[in-house]
């Protein structure tokens, strides 16, 4: 199957209401059942939950919505993206006029740790498709001027005013109370297999029971294989594990208030993701992440060499107190682009394989699923 376009954001149901079970519950599943539900569809949710040796990646997302930086300037990701994005902005405001608030970080520097980087950067913002969209080069004086100090060895950045971050747990507890407000309510359980029952589908669940719909939205990750192979498909997909913290600074020069913060949203260094939290108790709060680490392991290493930031973090970051920390796994598709959203049989769609992105692509998969699902006529 070809890999998705990006869908319309249209709100009327083209057709009669359709039954359809979503099976997975992180934000990308949670994502589809909402708007699927808020477009007046029978939904059914089915959440494995989750285990402290198996997290999923909504739980080690750290939210960063990397869509206007991004190094295509064409493509279906690229598009897929773009549209994306513009779509969170319009579910936040869904969301808050339903008393709902996602915190949402405006802004997102990426900086150059050499003339390499540097020379990217130029080339992405004198691309002409990309005039419209907010960026600015920073030189190396103007990131002197930020506080707290950014990273040693940056020489300049590329900052977006229109990328940025949003809480992925909050994104969770709003969409789920919206999704309860249409009576859409996580049916605990592990779907194991899925058959084709008369006009629609049958899902089994561990330990006997099932649900029954017209639609299946395959949205789980990792444990998708026993699924697939009861429809005689197969998606290779690999872990990878994610671990991230949240510190607090204790340095001297650490301002009493969240003013402190004079940085133009996310800082991105060499892979690494700083987050100002002042919104989080003490004001002086920030994430930082993640890792990216193969399989299901978490590198105690690998997690301190985050915390130094390889040897460049300043010392008010190397002064900064742990407060939590946490880690989660995302699923990767192997030998072929993230995400995969595809037709797999007549009445049966896949959502899964987003690995880094699945926050920022859960509002354009979930107007994939919709469209699909009211552009066919054919499985009521």
């Amino acid at each position: 199957m070809s890999k998705a376009e990006p869908a319309s954001a249209s709100t009327n149901p083209r057709s009669q209401p359709r039954s359809v079970i979503v099976v997975g519950a992180g934000l990308v599943g949670l994502g589809c059942a909402w708007r699927l539900g808020l477009r007046g569809h029978q939904v059914q949710l089915i959440d494995a939950g989750t285990s402290p040796d198996q997290p999923n990646g909504s739980q080690a997302a750290l939210g960063v919505l990397m869509a206007r930086v991004f190094h295509r300037s064409s493509g279906c990701s690229w598009r897929l993206r773009q549209h994306s994005l513009d779509l969170w902005s319009s579910w936040r405001q869904e969301l808050a006029a339903r008393d709902l608030p996602i915190a949402w970080r405006q802004g997102l520097l990426l900086l150059a740790a050499n003339a390499a980087d540097q020379e990217r950067q130029r080339l992405l913002i004198s691309d002409p498709r990309r005039q419209s969209l907010g960026l600015e080069l920073w030189d190396r004086s103007r990131l002197e001027s930020l506080s707290p100090d950014l990273p040693s060895g940056a020489l300049g950045g590329l900052h977006s005013r229109n990328d940025g971050q949003l809480d992925p747990g909050q994104a969770l507890e709003a969409i789920g109370k919206d999704a309860a407000r249409l009576g859409i309510t996580p049916l605990h359980g592990i779907a194991t297999a899925v058959e084709k029952r008369g006009a629609g589908w049958r899902v089994s669940l561990k330990g006997g029971g099932h649900c029954e719909a017209a639609w299946v939205v395959l949205a789980a990750g990792l444990g998708l294989a026993e699924l697939l192979a009861s429809l005689g498909q197969e998606l290779a997909l690999e872990p990878v594990l994610g671990q991230a913290l949240e510190l607090e600074r204790h340095d001297a020069a650490a301002p009493a208030s969240a003013a402190g913060w004079s940085w133009p949203g996310v800082i991105h260094w060499q892979g690494a993701n700083l987050i100002p939290r002042p919104d989080l108790p003490g004001g002086q709060c920030f994430w930082l992440g993640a890792t990216l680490e193969p399989g299901q392991r978490a590198d105690a290493s690998t997690l301190e060499a985050l915390r130094s930031l390889n040897g460049t973090a300043p010392a008010w970051l190397q002064q900064a107190r742990e407060r939590r920390r946490w880690q989660g796994l995302r699923p990767r598709p192997i030998a072929r682009p993230a995400p995969v959203l595809e037709a797999i049989a007549p009445g049966v769609l896949l959502a899964s394989g987003h690995y880094r992105n699945g926050v920022l692509l859960t509002p354009a998969t979930a107007a994939w699923v919709v469209e699909q699902i009211e552009a066919n006529t054919t499985y009521a």
